[in-house]
């Protein structure tokens, strides 16, 4: 997949709020904090475009980012602990979940796990809320290089059994290396044809 452009075209929170139907999507989600907004810019060889911070729970609506000016990678806020008032956290459930199920356009969800933390309940509830409505799950675990190769392999090993999956299922990601990168937008671009 060769990235030529990409820009924000909207945050949202209901769906009268999404672009217009017609372009593919492919969704990003994980818990808070766990480097969605570093990889999504990552990927597509940005420094700032998705805003980063170091404060949990900084994306709080769905954000369309259009790519190539031929599909939409989507920005979906990150679940669990985040430094935010509780009556606006109850809102993300719901805002994703109505997104999740109504986008026709949806092709995929990338779901990003730290690589250095098992699953928690909020993991495992998304995929298995993707397995039951039929939506592609590609798993990633970032922050890879934040351990030896040797701990990279034991612990995706570790969270394939927590998950039920084969461990080559599951790739490993680094935002500062680039490692997964290539392997990545390969996957990615698989589901889009």
């Amino acid at each position: 997949m060769n990235i030529k452009s990409a820009e924000f075209v909207t945050s949202a929170v209901k769906p009268s709020q999404y672009p217009p139907p017609g372009r593919p999507e492919i969704a990003f989600a994980g818990r808070s904090n766990v480097g969605k907004s570093s990889l999504i810019n990552a990927l597509l060889g940005r420094k700032n475009l998705v805003k980063t911070g170091s404060t949990p729970g900084r994306t709080q609506t769905i954000n369309f980012f259009l790519i190539n000016d031929s599909f939409y990678f989507v920005d979906l806020p990150g679940y669990g602990y985040a430094k935010v008032p509780m009556a606006v956290r109850k809102t993300w459930g719901p805002m994703v979940e109505t997104y999740l199920k109504t986008q026709e356009s949806l092709r995929a969800v990338v779901v990003i796990l730290d690589l250095r933390r098992l699953p928690n309940q909020g993991d495992h509830d998304l995929l298995a809320w993707l397995t039951h409505y039929k939506i592609p799950a590609l798993v990633v675990l970032t922050k890879a290089d934040k351990l030896k190769k040797n701990k990279q392999d034991k612990q995706r090993n570790s969270i394939a059994r927590e998950l039920s999956t084969d461990p080559s299922f599951l790739i490993l990601f680094s935002a500062t290396t680039g490692l997964g990168k290539r392997e990545l937008r390969a996957a990615i671009e698989a589901l889009l044809l």
